[in-house]
C-alpha cells in the first residue's frame, strides 16, 4: 500500500509541488493501480505461451535489387539552393 508519505517523497525527488488534496488523490490512484495488478497476478496463465503481439504478424522482406538511379542534375533540379553539386542548407550551430 502506498501511503501519503511515499507520494510526498516521490514528489520531492521529482521536484513537484503537490497540494494536500493532490497527494491524497495520487495515493488513492496508485493504490488502485496496485490492486489491479495484484488481481492480474492471480490469473492462471499455465499453458499460455507468451506473445510479442496479439495478432499473427510477420515481416515481409523483399530482395534488394539494383534499380535505376537519378543523375545528380535531376536530383538537384528542384533544390531551392545548391552549392558545388550539393544541397545548400542553413548552418545549424
Amino acid at each position: 500500500m502506498i501511503s501519503k508519505d511515499v507520494v510526498e517523497k516521490v514528489a520531492k525527488l521529482s521536484r513537484l509541488h503537490l497540494e494536500e488534496e493532490e497527494i491524497a488523490q495520487y495515493a488513492d490512484q496508485l493504490n488502485q493501480i496496485l490492486d489491479t495488478m495484484a488481481g492480474l497476478q492471480q490469473i492462471d496463465t499455465d499453458g499460455v505461451a507468451p506473445l510479442a503481439h496479439v495478432l499473427p504478424i510477420e515481416n515481409v522482406f523483399r530482395e534488394d535489387e539494383v534499380g535505376e538511379c537519378f543523375t545528380q542534375e535531376t536530383v538537384l533540379a528542384n533544390a531551392p539552393e545548391q552549392s558545388n553539386g550539393m544541397f545548400q542548407v542553413p548552418k545549424i550551430v
